[in-house]
């Protein structure tokens, strides 16, 4: 996590290490019928401003680029140019884009409003022009353009760009209006501190903040059930179950700062959620740096933790895991198809082993391998380890599950999205440890579930592979997810993904 401040700083290992009994109970067995209903009613996810705002930035460069070869077109009667015309398209429509971006033209108070920010647009974009102009009279090539063309993609580019705006923020209005762009939050604590949040919050013009409700642990004499006008659905425990079924972006804290024991103890049962959690500065008096901020318009936040993976790092990682989940399937299908005539010929039963584990946020999902026990000895609930000489083990299993040839059809999980290629490895639901479930063995065990579970992970080319016979190996194998979750990038994935089949080759703890 970044620092936000010397002065006001939460940190994961701060958190966990609270001494609180109540944080490690798990959440209740069901919501209540209202809570429930409002959180079926935010099961769809929603389209992010971030989002939004990123795809606007590629649509007005090739905007902008289809307006010169427009120009092009009119003036000259041909598609077909010279290459100085292409090398001044490409650069001027990506000028364009960065120095609307210096001029805070994709924020989203300046999208909602294209007519009002007009005099921006027209800055930019004559800017970018002059640019273009000195940038020709330097390089003493500017008399290899026409000046007619140039005065034609000017007036083109900019009636395109202010269409654009306009129906963006029509369609932006409408977005908002039905639910389909917003940021969905919960408000945790309420009295009057969460009524003079929410208050500021609604105040604020084009806010595209949805408030969800209220949990608070306090009873109905010091936390009303119902808050400028929203219900308290539940406690905070009740919370996180409430986060499994709806699709929340953030939680907003409105917990005084100076009951710091109560909100390590709230941050204690919440952190293992994938969402943004926000620590109110509304009505604190302590003024930090302004950069140890971000605002809600003008209602200031203080940053705890963010969701990991978000917004254009999951598109990358997605386009990641396809890409190599494609060459994975290529390269390695004949060993696949070899491996399932093997199975076949070895013992009866299906050649695939479907069983249920915990996905992304906690969600069931299935994960196929090639079998590697007796059909009628399989355990998909895991219950019982495998161990070295293992009698439910074919010959055939003994093999790929020393080599981890049968998680090879992984790839097909990766491919569909219910994995990932890299991530913490996914363990069974009924995964235990002597007779205790994982999460009862480690504290913050979920928390691993704020990504999507991987074909591979850094736990396990670190060694941590293979049996889980001690609560040391699951606690190590947690510990390292949590730093993978930390310290993610692209790079840290494709390390992961080169290291993998070197590390295979150490198989001590497979059996």
């Amino acid at each position: 996590m970044n620092e936000i401040d010397p002065a006001h700083r939460f940190s994961i290992s701060a958190v966990r290490a609270v001494d609180d009994d109540s944080a490690y109970m798990q959440p209740p067995d069901g919501l209540n019928a209202t809570a429930r209903q409002i959180a079926i009613q935010y099961r769809q996810d929603t389209m992010s401003p971030v989002m939004v705002s990123g795809a606007l930035r590629l649509i007005e460069f090739a905007l902008m680029a289809f307006a010169a070869l427009v120009a092009h077109a009119v003036r000259f009667g041909s598609l077909s140019f010279e290459p100085q015309y292409l090398g001044g398209i490409l650069v001027g429509s990506l000028l364009a884009v960065i120095l609307l971006e210096f001029a805070d033209a994709y924020q989203m108070a300046t999208l909602r409003r294209p007519l009002a920010h007009a005099s921006k647009l027209v800055i930019v974009w004559a800017g970018t022009f002059a640019l273009l102009a000195l940038a020709g009279f330097l390089l003493k090539v500017s008399q290899d353009f026409s000046r007619i063309w140039f005065g034609e993609w000017f007036a083109a580019g900019l009636v395109g760009l202010f269409a654009l705006r306009i129906v963006v923020a029509r369609l932006m209005r409408r977005w908002t209006r039905n639910g389909t762009m917003e940021r969905r939050a919960v408000i945790v604590g309420g009295g009057p501190l969460a009524e003079g949040l929410i208050r500021a919050l609604e105040q604020q013009p084009y806010n595209d903040i949805r408030i969800c409700g209220i949990f608070d642990d306090r009873d109905e004499r010091r936390s009303p059930p119902l808050v400028a006008g929203y219900p308290k659905l539940g406690n905070v425990l009740e919370l996180i179950e409430f986060a499994r079924i709806a699709r929340i972006d953030m939680l907003i804290v409105s917990l005084p700062m100076t009951a710091e024991a109560r909100v390590l103890s709230m941050l204690k049962k919440l952190w293992v959620l994938p969402v943004d959690i926000r620590l109110s500065a509304h009505s604190n008096r302590l003024r930090f740096r302004p950069r140890a901020y971000s605002f809600i318009g003008s209602v200031p936040m203080l940053d705890i933790f963010d969701k990991p993976i978000n917004d254009w790092d999951s598109v990358a990682k997605r386009a990641f895991d396809i890409l190599f989940s494609l060459l994975g399937i290529l390269a390695f299908s004949p060993v696949m198809i070899a491996t399932a005539i093997a199975i076949k010929l070895d013992s009866k039963g299906p050649v695939i082993f479907r069983q249920k584990r915990h996905g992304f946020n906690n969600e069931v999902i299935e994960v196929f391998k090639f079998r590697s026990m007796y059909m009628e000895q399989c355990d998909p609930e895991a219950r019982k380890v495998v161990v070295k000489d293992d009698p439910r083990v074919t010959r055939v299993g003994r093999f790929i599950r020393r080599t981890s040839i049968d998680e090879l059809p992984q790839f097909f999980n990766a491919l569909f999205g219910s994995l990932s290629l890299v991530g913490p490895r996914p363990h069974a639901v009924s995964a235990q440890s002597h007779n205790r479930l994982f999460n009862e063995v480690v504290d913050g065990y979920f928390a691993r579930h704020r990504v999507k579970p991987g074909v591979t992970g850094w736990a396990q080319i670190n060694g941590w592979r293979g049996e889980i016979d001690n609560d040391e190996k699951i606690r190590m194998r947690t510990e390292y997810d949590l730093a993978y979750i930390e310290n993610w990038s692209l790079w840290f994935d494709l390390k992961i993904l080169l290291l993998t089949p070197v590390r295979l080759f150490d198989t001590e703890n497979a059996y």
